[in-house]
């Protein structure tokens, strides 16, 4: 929607681009409109306002009436449906032969009757933090994955264990293996941990894979004292930055 200033100011630059020469259609180009749009703002003469705004709407023909509305109010807020979302309520009164709106109706009902809460014995979904971890330093806050990287013959691939620090991004540990295995996971943690001297606490962030899940890599970071952080789903792990939500594990 542009406003009526904008379109007196653009019809004025239009007109001085066509006085200098320029053609018509390409001065209205240059201002991202087109020539019919030009017309009809200046069809009759002056320079007409949007409107859109003022425009009459007519109700629509299958809008529900005031007494469809309250009879829905009074369906759904009786003690058989009190407890159920529309969209068990309408299926259930399709199978008894009743109609009376669609689901989405209903939800637009209950919304503007400031009824639109959670519904059902089960517990209402509720917003939560979502934690974050931050790297003021080197050594706070590792980030690992597992790549794949192509073999001397297709289908057969090595596997690149990379560990990196975040706040730096250098790579303290590198390893490449004939498969996924936590147990080798976890020797490559130890040693970089032993090349880096790590005396701090440190949080090791990773992906939701088997090796980082295996029994023997989480029994060897409670065993050096590191912390574990897990990636939002489909996320992977060596991704991670400074800004990215993580999931605390």
């Amino acid at each position: 929607m542009i406003a009526t200033p904008d379109r007196h100011e653009a019809i004025a630059l239009i007109k001085e681009a066509v006085h200098a020469g320029a053609r018509r259609q390409q001065a209205c180009a240059e201002l991202g409109l087109t020539l019919r749009t030009l017309q009809r703002w200046t069809q009759g003469g002056a320079v007409k306002a949007d409107g859109r705004p003022t425009a009459s709407r007519p109700a629509p023909r299958n809008k529900l009436c005031e007494t469809e509305r309250t009879q829905v109010l009074k369906v759904v807020n009786t003690p058989r449906f009190a407890s159920l979302p529309p969209t068990q309520i309408v299926p259930i009164l399709a199978d008894e032969g009743t109609y009376l709106a669609s689901e989405s109706s209903v939800y637009r009902i209950l919304r503007e009757a400031n009824q639109l809460k959670h519904r059902g014995r089960s517990h209402a979904p509720s917003r939560r933090t979502i934690p974050h971890q931050r790297a003021q330093g080197p050594n706070e806050l590792w980030s690992w994955d597992i790549s794949y990287l192509p073999g001397p013959v297709s289908g057969i691939y090595f596997f690149l264990y990379l560990v990196l620090d975040v706040y730096s991004r250098k790579i303290v540990a590198h390893e490449v293996h004939e498969a996924e295995c936590g147990e080798r996971a976890a020797r490559l943690i130890e040693q970089a941990c032993a090349r880096e001297r790590i005396d701090t606490p440190l949080v090791l962030h990773q992906d939701n894979g088997s090796p980082m899940k295996a029994s023997t890599f989480a029994a060897k970071l409670d065993e050096l004292g590191i912390h574990r952080s897990y990636s939002r789903p489909g996320v992977s792990g060596v991704n991670a930055n400074l800004i990215c939500p993580l999931s605390a594990g």
